[in-house]
Protein backbone atom coordinates (compact mmCIF):
# COMPACT_ATOMS: atom_id res chain seq x y z
CA UNK A 1 0.00 0.00 0.00
CA UNK A 2 1.49 3.38 -0.93
CA UNK A 3 1.98 5.60 2.10
CA UNK A 4 -0.43 8.45 0.98
CA UNK A 5 -3.29 5.66 0.65
CA UNK A 6 -2.32 4.47 3.86
CA UNK A 7 -2.98 8.36 5.18
CA UNK A 8 -5.96 8.43 3.65
CA UNK A 9 -7.45 5.31 4.94
CA UNK A 10 -6.17 6.18 8.38
CA UNK A 11 -8.03 9.33 8.41
CA UNK A 12 -10.60 8.60 7.51
CA UNK A 13 -10.95 5.61 10.85
CA UNK A 14 -9.52 8.91 12.78
CA UNK A 15 -12.75 10.92 11.47
CA UNK A 16 -15.38 7.89 11.60
CA UNK A 17 -14.25 7.15 15.55
CA UNK A 18 -13.84 11.10 16.44
CA UNK A 19 -16.67 12.67 14.28
CA UNK A 20 -19.13 9.15 15.31
CA UNK A 21 -18.98 10.15 19.12
CA UNK A 22 -19.76 13.40 19.07
CA UNK A 23 -22.72 12.37 16.86
CA UNK A 24 -23.78 9.51 20.13
CA UNK A 25 -24.03 12.46 22.40
CA UNK A 26 -25.65 15.68 20.32
CA UNK A 27 -27.69 13.83 18.23
CA UNK A 28 -31.30 13.15 19.41
CA UNK A 29 -32.20 9.72 19.98
CA UNK A 30 -29.28 8.04 20.29
CA UNK A 31 -28.02 5.90 22.91
CA UNK A 32 -25.52 7.91 23.85
CA UNK A 33 -27.55 11.58 23.92
CA UNK A 34 -26.33 14.09 26.34
CA UNK A 35 -23.35 11.74 28.00
CA UNK A 36 -21.31 14.95 27.37
CA UNK A 37 -17.41 16.16 27.25
CA UNK A 38 -15.73 13.39 28.86
CA UNK A 39 -17.27 10.70 26.85
CA UNK A 40 -16.42 13.11 23.76
CA UNK A 41 -12.94 13.88 24.47
CA UNK A 42 -12.74 9.65 25.33
CA UNK A 43 -13.81 8.70 22.09
CA UNK A 44 -11.60 11.24 19.84
CA UNK A 45 -8.77 10.15 21.93
CA UNK A 46 -9.55 6.10 21.01
CA UNK A 47 -10.45 6.49 17.89
CA UNK A 48 -6.57 8.69 17.45
CA UNK A 49 -5.20 5.53 18.63
CA UNK A 50 -6.91 3.15 16.68
CA UNK A 51 -6.11 5.34 13.75
CA UNK A 52 -2.36 5.77 14.58
CA UNK A 53 -1.82 2.08 14.88
CA UNK A 54 -4.05 1.49 11.27
CA UNK A 55 -0.97 2.82 9.51
CA UNK A 56 1.87 3.60 11.15
CA UNK A 57 4.27 0.58 10.01
CA UNK A 58 3.05 1.71 6.28
CA UNK A 59 3.21 5.52 6.42
CA UNK A 60 4.37 6.68 9.64
CA UNK A 61 0.66 7.95 10.61
CA UNK A 62 0.60 11.38 10.37
CA UNK A 63 -3.22 11.69 9.76
CA UNK A 64 -2.73 15.64 10.07
CA UNK A 65 -1.50 18.37 8.02
CA UNK A 66 0.20 19.93 11.27
CA UNK A 67 1.80 17.01 11.67
CA UNK A 68 3.31 16.52 8.20
CA UNK A 69 3.90 20.26 8.02
CA UNK A 70 5.75 20.57 11.47
CA UNK A 71 7.95 17.12 10.47
CA UNK A 72 8.84 18.92 7.23
CA UNK A 73 9.75 21.94 8.29
CA UNK A 74 12.37 20.51 11.19
CA UNK A 75 13.82 18.25 7.69
CA UNK A 76 12.30 14.73 9.13
CA UNK A 77 9.88 14.68 6.39
CA UNK A 78 11.14 14.92 2.80
CA UNK A 79 8.93 17.98 1.46
CA UNK A 80 8.40 16.35 -2.02
CA UNK A 81 5.79 13.65 -0.04
CA UNK A 82 3.71 17.04 1.63
CA UNK A 83 1.68 17.44 -1.31
CA UNK A 84 0.03 14.01 -1.61
CA UNK A 85 -0.12 13.71 1.91
CA UNK A 86 -2.06 16.51 2.96
CA UNK A 87 -4.29 15.75 -0.25
CA UNK A 88 -4.76 12.21 1.42
CA UNK A 89 -5.77 13.09 4.74
CA UNK A 90 -8.66 15.79 3.79
CA UNK A 91 -10.48 13.44 1.41
CA UNK A 92 -9.68 10.70 4.34
CA UNK A 93 -11.47 13.44 6.40
CA UNK A 94 -14.12 14.08 3.98
CA UNK A 95 -14.73 10.46 3.99
CA UNK A 96 -14.88 9.86 7.66
CA UNK A 97 -17.68 12.40 7.51
CA UNK A 98 -19.71 10.73 5.08
CA UNK A 99 -19.34 7.73 6.74
CA UNK A 100 -20.64 9.54 10.09
CA UNK A 101 -23.48 10.41 8.25
CA UNK A 102 -24.65 7.02 7.13
CA UNK A 103 -23.83 5.45 10.63
CA UNK A 104 -26.41 8.04 11.78
CA UNK A 105 -28.94 9.20 8.99
CA UNK A 106 -32.04 8.05 11.13
CA UNK A 107 -31.16 10.93 13.56
CA UNK A 108 -30.50 14.10 11.47
CA UNK A 109 -33.99 14.46 10.55
CA UNK A 110 -34.57 13.76 14.52
CA UNK A 111 -32.52 16.51 15.27
CA UNK A 112 -34.40 20.16 15.20
CA UNK A 113 -30.86 22.52 15.53
CA UNK A 114 -28.67 22.87 13.05
CA UNK A 115 -26.00 23.52 15.48
CA UNK A 116 -25.35 20.38 16.88
CA UNK A 117 -25.17 18.80 13.58
CA UNK A 118 -22.58 20.87 12.46
CA UNK A 119 -21.07 19.90 15.57
CA UNK A 120 -20.71 16.46 14.80
CA UNK A 121 -18.77 17.36 11.44
CA UNK A 122 -15.92 20.03 12.44
CA UNK A 123 -15.65 22.21 15.44
CA UNK A 124 -16.94 25.86 16.61
CA UNK A 125 -16.02 28.37 18.86
CA UNK A 126 -17.46 28.60 22.56
CA UNK A 127 -16.83 32.44 22.39
CA UNK A 128 -16.24 33.68 18.83
CA UNK A 129 -13.04 35.74 18.66
CA UNK A 130 -10.90 35.44 15.88
CA UNK A 131 -7.62 36.24 17.91
CA UNK A 132 -8.00 34.16 21.19
CA UNK A 133 -9.91 30.96 19.04
CA UNK A 134 -6.67 31.33 16.75
CA UNK A 135 -4.42 31.29 19.90
CA UNK A 136 -6.14 28.22 21.33
CA UNK A 137 -5.66 26.27 18.76
CA UNK A 138 -1.74 27.11 17.69
CA UNK A 139 -1.11 26.13 22.08
CA UNK A 140 -3.30 22.97 21.44
CA UNK A 141 -1.31 21.70 18.66
CA UNK A 142 2.13 23.20 19.41
CA UNK A 143 1.11 20.47 22.41
CA UNK A 144 0.13 17.72 19.82
CA UNK A 145 3.07 18.26 17.75
CA UNK A 146 5.50 18.49 20.30
CA UNK A 147 4.14 15.48 22.21
CA UNK A 148 3.76 13.10 19.52
CA UNK A 149 7.62 13.81 18.18
CA UNK A 150 8.44 12.84 22.00
CA UNK A 151 6.95 9.79 22.94
CA UNK A 152 8.47 8.59 19.39
CA UNK A 153 12.23 10.26 20.69
CA UNK A 154 14.31 7.58 20.48
CA UNK A 155 15.98 8.72 23.79
CA UNK A 156 12.63 7.82 25.44
CA UNK A 157 12.51 4.14 23.68
CA UNK A 158 13.61 1.23 25.78
CA UNK A 159 15.72 -0.85 23.38
CA UNK A 160 14.12 -3.83 22.31
CA UNK A 161 11.38 -3.66 24.14
CA UNK A 162 8.68 -3.43 20.69
CA UNK A 163 7.57 0.51 22.44
CA UNK A 164 7.77 2.37 19.47
CA UNK A 165 5.15 0.33 17.52
CA UNK A 166 3.54 -1.44 21.00
CA UNK A 167 3.02 1.95 22.90
CA UNK A 168 3.46 4.79 21.08
CA UNK A 169 -0.09 5.16 19.06
CA UNK A 170 -1.38 4.45 23.07
CA UNK A 171 0.49 7.38 24.33
CA UNK A 172 -0.41 9.41 20.95
CA UNK A 173 -4.30 8.46 21.88
CA UNK A 174 -3.64 9.69 25.28
CA UNK A 175 -1.77 12.45 24.36
CA UNK A 176 -4.87 13.90 22.59
CA UNK A 177 -7.19 13.17 25.43
CA UNK A 178 -5.26 15.44 27.43
CA UNK A 179 -5.62 18.18 25.28
CA UNK A 180 -9.25 17.58 24.66
CA UNK A 181 -9.61 17.81 28.23
CA UNK A 182 -7.54 20.86 29.16
CA UNK A 183 -7.38 22.81 26.03
CA UNK A 184 -10.38 21.64 23.97
CA UNK A 185 -12.75 24.15 25.94
CA UNK A 186 -12.49 27.15 23.55
CA UNK A 187 -12.53 26.24 20.41
CA UNK A 188 -13.39 22.18 20.16
CA UNK A 189 -9.89 21.42 19.71
CA UNK A 190 -10.09 20.67 15.91
CA UNK A 191 -5.59 20.56 16.11
CA UNK A 192 -5.81 19.28 12.61
CA UNK A 193 -7.07 21.01 9.69
CA UNK A 194 -7.84 17.67 7.84
CA UNK A 195 -10.55 16.55 11.00
CA UNK A 196 -11.97 19.92 10.52
CA UNK A 197 -11.80 21.05 6.69
CA UNK A 198 -12.93 17.08 5.57
CA UNK A 199 -15.85 16.97 7.27
CA UNK A 200 -16.83 20.17 6.84
CA UNK A 201 -16.65 20.12 3.52
CA UNK A 202 -18.71 16.83 3.49
CA UNK A 203 -21.46 19.21 5.59
CA UNK A 204 -21.64 21.24 3.23
CA UNK A 205 -22.34 18.53 -0.09
CA UNK A 206 -24.34 15.98 1.88
CA UNK A 207 -27.98 16.03 2.09
CA UNK A 208 -28.17 16.35 5.76
CA UNK A 209 -31.32 16.65 6.71
CA UNK A 210 -31.97 20.66 8.39
CA UNK A 211 -28.68 21.51 8.40
CA UNK A 212 -27.56 24.97 8.23
CA UNK A 213 -24.54 26.40 6.90
CA UNK A 214 -20.96 25.33 7.45
CA UNK A 215 -19.64 28.43 9.04
CA UNK A 216 -17.12 29.17 6.49
CA UNK A 217 -15.79 32.57 8.12
CA UNK A 218 -14.92 30.40 11.02
CA UNK A 219 -13.38 27.63 9.13
CA UNK A 220 -9.58 29.16 8.17
CA UNK A 221 -8.66 28.93 12.21
CA UNK A 222 -8.98 25.47 12.75
CA UNK A 223 -6.72 25.26 9.23
CA UNK A 224 -4.35 27.97 10.38
CA UNK A 225 -3.71 27.51 13.80
CA UNK A 226 -3.06 23.56 13.73
CA UNK A 227 -0.30 24.42 10.77
CA UNK A 228 1.66 27.40 12.57
CA UNK A 229 1.20 25.78 16.19
CA UNK A 230 2.96 22.08 14.78
CA UNK A 231 5.46 24.29 13.08
CA UNK A 232 6.37 25.49 16.66
CA UNK A 233 5.90 22.15 18.08
CA UNK A 234 7.98 20.70 16.12
CA UNK A 235 10.88 23.26 16.49
CA UNK A 236 10.68 23.16 20.05
CA UNK A 237 10.60 19.50 19.54
CA UNK A 238 14.65 20.41 17.55
CA UNK A 239 15.35 22.74 20.29
CA UNK A 240 14.80 20.06 23.46
CA UNK A 241 16.02 17.20 21.42
CA UNK A 242 19.07 17.94 19.29
CA UNK A 243 20.00 14.97 16.74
Amino acid sequence: MLPATAEFIGTAILVTLGDGVVANVLLNKTKGQNSGWIVITAGWALGVAVAVYSVFAISGAHLNPAVTLGLASIGQFAWTDVPGYLLAQVAGGFLGGVIVWLAYLPHWRETTEPGPKLAVFCTGPAIRHSGMNLLTEIIGTMVLVLGVLAIFSPQNLVPNSGFKTGFGPFLVGILVWSIGLSLGGPTGYAINPARDLGPRLAHFFLPVAGKGGSDWPYAWIPVLGPILGGSIGAWIYKLLWPA
